[in-house]
C-alpha cells in the first residue's frame, strides 16, 4: 500500500503542490479572522449544578465580575488641589465609552428624606470640586458619617482608597475592553506621576484583560522561539539551509492551517488553544526530521534520488503515521470531557497534529525531488561516530541486559508513582503570574487593604414570593446573623447586602445620624416601606439585591485568592451555619460567583485530565494490539519463515556443504530483511519457497 502511496504522490507533484498551495492560501485567508476570547476561561460543562447556579444567579443579579478597581495609599489624600484632580479623574472615567458608574471617596451618594414625596432621593456629597481646604475638611467630615462606604471605598487604618469601575455588560467580554482598560491606566497614570503615587490596578476585568495579553504576547513569543531553536537543531543537524527552510516551511503551514481550522470551526483563542502552534511546531519539525534522514540514508546506499523519496515514504509513512495518531489520540480524548475549553482544544490539536503530518508526507518527497542531491557534507551527520557509538551502545544494552533495564525502569515507576502521591493540586485566579508581577503584587494590595477582589456570592431563595419580607422580615435578620459569622473570616471584605441596604436608608431616615446606621426592628421597616417603594430605581438601594419578586436575595462579598484547597475549606465550613441559619425545608441557599466557578473548573479540570489520560493509554493500547498481533508483524532475525523447515541441525552435522550453503543462504536472506524492515507476510505465497530470489530480484544490490 505504501509503495503505491509513493508512486501517486510522486507520479503527481505538480497537481498536489498546487492543491495544498490553495488549501493553505484559503486557511491564511481564514486565519485572518482569528479572534481572542475575552471571556473567563470556562472549564465546567453546561450542565454542572454548580455552573447552571451561577447562570440562575447572573439572570436574577447580572453580571458580578464587571468592577475594576484602582487604589492607591496616601496618608495625605484630602489635600484641596489632589484631592480635586482625583475628582476630576473620576468624572474622566465616568466620561470613557464602556464604563457604567464609578464610586470612590469623590463619587459617594447619601439618600435625602423627601416626607412630601415619601421616598429618598439620591445626593452626590461632593457635587463640584472644593474651593477651599475649610471646605474640604467639612466634606470629608460628611463623608466620616456614611460606614456604609467604610471599608469599601476607604481604609482609615491604613490610609488607601479605592476607585470601583464597573462595566458596560455589553462592552465587559468584547475587544474594546483592551480600549476601555488601557484609557483607564493612561489617565490614573498620568495623576500618579504627579503626586508621586504608586497606582494599583485590580478586579477580574482587569485580570483577564491582563492575561488574554499575556496570552497573545506569550503566543508570539513560543512561535518565534519555536521556530528558531528547531531550526538551529536541523541546521546542526543536516548543515543544510534547504533542509532547514522547507523543514520549517511545513510547519509553518501546519501553523497557518492550525488558525484556519479554528476560524472553521468557530473557535477563538484561548489559554489553552493559544498553545497549538507551537505543538504543531515541535510535532511537526520531527516528522520533517524523521522523513529527510531516511530519505538521506537510502540515498547514501544507492545515489538515486527518486528511489531514496520511494522508499522514504514506504519505510518511514507507516511509523510516522502510527506515531502522529498515537499524538493525536492523546489530545483527541479531550472531546469527551464536556468542557468546551477542554473540548476546543482537543479537537482543534487533534485535527491539526494528522493535518501536519499528511503535508510532511505529501510536501517533503515533492519538494526535494526537486532539489538538487544531498552532498556529503548533507549527509555527514549519518557516519558521525558519537552518535553511531551512543547508538550501538544501546542496542548493546538492549540486547545484553534486558533484564537489568527492566528493573531500573519498574524502579523509576515506583518512584514515579511515590512521586504522584505528593502532587496537592491547588489552582489560583492568578496562578500563572510571577509574584513579581504588578498583577500579582497589586492583588496583594488590595487583599491587604480591601479584603480582595475575587466576587464571593451567596443567594438565598426564600421558594415563596415577596418571602423576603415577609413573617415580619425573619430573613432579614437571619442574613444579618450569617454576616456576623462571615465577619470572623479574614479572607473576606465587609459583605454588602440587603442588610446594609436597609441600615443606609434608616440612617437617611433618622437624618443622616451614623449612629442609625442599625438593622431597625420589625415595626420601624414597615415605616420605611412605602419611602423605599417610592424611590426611583438610580436611588434605590435594593434593587441590586434583590430580585423582582421578592423571593431570592444576595449577600456579595469580595474575597482575596486564597486557591482552590483553601477555598473548599472555608465552604465546608461556612456551609453547615448557612444550614443552621437557613434551613432547607424553607431556604434553598447556594454558593456562587465568578472565582468560586473557576476554582471549581480547577477541580473538573485535574479529574478529567486524568480521565483523558486512562482513556487514551487504553486506546493507543487497544491501536497498538491491534497492529503488533497480527500475524507475521513481528520481524524474525533469528529464524525468518521461510528457514523454518529449510534444514535440520542434524544435516548440519552430517553434510558440511549443505551447512554452508545454508549459512550462507540465511545470511544473505537476513540480510535484506534488516536492510529493509522486509516481513514474511510481505512475500507473496506462490514464491515462498524462493524467498531469496524473490527478495534480491526486488532489492538488488543488496546480496
Amino acid at each position: 500500500m505504501w509503495a503505491t502511496i509513493a508512486k501517486i504522490i510522486l507520479r503527481n507533484r505538480f497537481t498536489l503542490i498546487l492543491l495544498l498551495g490553495i488549501i493553505t492560501a484559503f486557511m491564511a485567508y481564514e486565519a485572518t479572522k482569528t479572534q481572542l476570547s475575552y471571556e473567563f476561561a470556562r472549564v465546567l460543562p453546561n450542565d454542572d449544578p454548580d455552573y447552571l447556579d451561577y447562570l440562575h444567579f447572573k439572570e436574577a443579579f447580572g453580571e458580578d465580575g464587571a468592577v475594576m478597581v484602582v487604589g492607591i495609599k496616601d496618608s495625605d489624600f484630602y489635600q484641596l488641589k489632589k484631592f480635586n484632580d482625583w475628582y476630576e479623574l473620576n468624572k474622566e472615567m465616568k466620561n470613557i465609552n464602556g464604563i457604567e458608574e464609578i464610586v470612590s471617596d469623590a463619587r459617594m451618594f447619601h439618600l435625602f428624606r423627601n416626607d412630601s414625596l415619601t421616598r429618598f432621593e439620591l445626593k452626590p456629597v461632593i457635587a463640584s470640586t472644593p474651593k477651599t481646604q475649610e471646605e474640604l475638611d467639612s466634606l470629608k467630615s460628611e463623608m466620616m458619617k456614611l460606614p456604609f462606604y467604610e471599608g469599601l471605598v476607604y481604609n482609615k487604618t491604613t490610609g488607601a482608597h479605592l476607585m470601583a469601575i464597573t462595566f458596560d455588560k455589553k462592552k465587559l467580554n468584547t475587544e474594546s475592553r483592551i480600549t476601555i482598560i488601557k484609557t483607564i491606566k493612561e489617565k490614573a497614570n498620568a495623576f500618579g506621576s504627579i503626586y508621586d503615587l504608586d497606582i494599583h490596578y485590580s478586579g477580574l476585568p482587569f485580570i483577564r484583560t491582563a492575561i488574554t495579553q499575556k496570552v497573545v504576547n506569550e503566543l508570539i513569543l513560543f512561535l518565534v522561539l519555536a521556530l528558531l531553536v528547531t531550526g538551529l537543531i536541523l541546521l546542526i543537524i543536516f548543515r543544510s539551509f534547504n533542509v532547514v527552510f522547507f523543514a520549517l516551511l511545513v510547519v509553518i503551514i501546519g501553523v497557518i492551517w492550525s488558525f484556519g481550522s479554528m476560524v472553521l470551526l468557530g473557535y477563538k483563542i484561548t489559554i489553552l488553544t493559544g498553545l497549538i502552534p507551537p505543538i504543531i511546531i515541535v510535532i511537526g519539525v520531527p516528522n520533517s526530521i524523521i522523513f529527510l534522514n531516511k530519505f538521506q540514508y537510502s540515498f547514501n546506499k544507492h545515489g538515486n534520488k527518486m528511489l531514496a523519496l520511494t522508499r522514504m515514504i514506504e519505510k518511514v509513512g507507516i511509523s510516522a503515521l502510527l506515531a502522529n495518531v498515537t499524538t493525536a489520540i492523546g489530545f483527541g480524548v479531550f472531546y469527551f470531557t464536556n468542557s468546551h475549553l477542554l473540548m476546543e482544544f482537543g479537537v482543534t490539536a487533534a485535527l491539526n497534529v494528522m493535518a501536519t503530518y499528511f503535508i510532511s508526507l505529501i510536501l517533503i518527497p515533492i519538494v526535494f525531488s526537486f532539489l538538487k542531491t544531498p552532498s556529503s557534507k548533507n549527509t555527514d551527520h549519518l557516519k558521525r561516530k558519537l552518535i553511531t557509538a551512543i547508538l550501538d551502545k544501546v542496542d548493546y544494552w538492549v540486547h545484553h541486559f534486558r533484564k537489568r533495564i527492566y528493573i531500573i525502569v519498574a524502579l523509576l515507576i515506583l518512584i514515579s508513582i511515590y512521586g504522584m502521591t505528593l502532587i496537592h493540586p491547588i489552582a489560583y485566579v492568578v496562578d500563572d503570574i510571577p509574584k513579581k508581577d504588578p498583577i500579582y503584587t497589586d492583588l496583594k494590595f488590595f487583599e491587604k487593604n480591601f479584603g480582595g477582589v475575587m466576587p464571593f456570592e451567596i443567594s438565598i431563595d426564600t421558594r415563596k414570593k415577596k418571602g423576603v419580607f415577609t413573617n415580619n422580615a425573619n430573613t432579614i435578620y437571619k442574613i444579618r446573623g450569617l454576616e456576623k459569622i462571615l465577619s470572623n473570616y479574614d479572607y473576606f471584605s465587609r459583605p454588602v447586602s440587603l442588610v446594609e441596604g436597609i441600615k443606609f436608608s434608616y440612617q437617611s431616615y433618622k437624618d443622616g445620624d451614623s449612629k442609625y446606621y442599625i438593622l431597625p426592628a420589625p415595626s420601624e421597616l414597615e415605616d420605611l416601606k412605602p419611602y423605599v417603594d417610592n424611590t426611583k430605581e438610580e436611588g434605590n438601594q435594593f434593587h441590586s439585591f434583590i430580585d423582582t419578586a421578592r423571593q431570592i436575595t444576595r449577600i456579595s462579598l469580595q474575597m482575596a485568592d486564597v486557591g482552590s484547597v483553601r477555598m473548599k475549606e472555608i465552604i465546608d465550613s461556612i456551609r453547615p451555619k448557612i444550614d443552621s441559619i437557613f434551613p432547607k425545608e424553607n431556604y434553598d441557599v447556594k454558593i456562587t460567583g465568578n472565582s468560586l466557578i473557576f476554582l471549581k473548573g480547577n477541580d473538573y479540570l485535574i479529574l478529567n485530565l486524568e480521565e483523558s489520560v486512562l482513556l487514551a493509554i487504553l486506546l493507543i493500547a487497544f491501536i497498538m494490539l491491534l497492529l503488533f498481533l497480527q500475524d507475521g508483524f513481528n520481524i524474525c532475525y533469528s529464524k525468518p519463515y521461510p528457514l523454518a523447515d529449510y534444514r535440520r541441525a542434524d544435516g548440519f552435522l552430517q553434510h558440511p556443504h549443505q551447512a554452508i550453503h545454508h549459512f550462507n543462504f540465511q545470511h544473505r536472506l537476513r540480510n535484506i530483511i534488516r536492510r529493509h524492515h522486509v516481513f514474511p507476510h510481505q512475500i507473496p505465497p506462490g514464491i515462498k519457497a524462493k524467498p531469496l530470489q524473490y527478495l534480491q530480484n526486488r532489492y538488488p544490490g543488496n546480496s
